[in-house]
């Protein structure tokens, strides 16, 4: 799975919009949305709030999360603690690029909001790295790794896959096989 798959499994999360149009409820495979009052809020997955936002249809209101105090209390507990802590949502990098990307004037503090994020995102992506290294070193054959996002895990997947293969290599061949023992002459 690539970024651009986690980034639209994300635009699913609902998100709540305040729409400036009338529109009774509609009805979608995914299920039903609406109805749409002008100053109502309503919840409608990311994808299409981004659509009615480019469309100038309604305002877009930030997850609560999504607040600089919360996400400096986030980043400080994530800075504290040796593991990965839970995340608000599991989709907090990409809902964030999203939203900052097509609805920034929407949303309080946007650029200390993007600083906090990144925050939070070096953090946890260097406890990756320093859990992989320990990992590596003491050669463990399994690992647990909870409360990661898939972004996380999706940036980090294929080093480390390709470094354990890398690995099973060397030991593999380091060890001695029955099949290469000595002849005497």
């Amino acid at each position: 799975m690539d970024a651009a798959e986690v980034e639209f499994l994300a635009e699913k999360e609902l998100v709540t919009i305040i729409p400036n149009f009338s529109l009774d409820k509609i009805y979608l495979i995914g299920g039903d949305l609406g109805p749409f009052n002008p100053g109502l809020p309503v919840q409608v997955p990311l994808w299409l709030a981004i659509n009615l936002k480019q469309r100038q249809k309604c305002r877009l209101l930030p997850p609560e999360w999504m607040d600089v105090e919360k996400l400096e209390e986030i980043r400080d507990h994530e800075r504290k603690e040796e593991t990965f802590t839970p995340m608000p949502s599991l989709y907090y990098m990409e809902l964030t690029k999203l939203l900052l990307n097509h609805a920034s004037d929407n949303i309080p503090k946007a650029d200390e909001i993007r600083t906090l994020i990144k925050d939070v995102w070096d953090t946890r992506t260097a406890k990756l790295r320093v859990s992989a290294d320990s990992f590596v070193r003491q050669q463990e054959a399994h690992a647990k790794l909870d409360n990661l996002t898939l972004m996380e895990i999706n940036t980090s997947g294929a080093f480390l896959t390709q470094a354990l293969n890398h690995m099973y290599k060397l030991r593999t061949n380091l060890q001695p096989s029955d099949s290469s023992q000595s002849q005497d002459l």
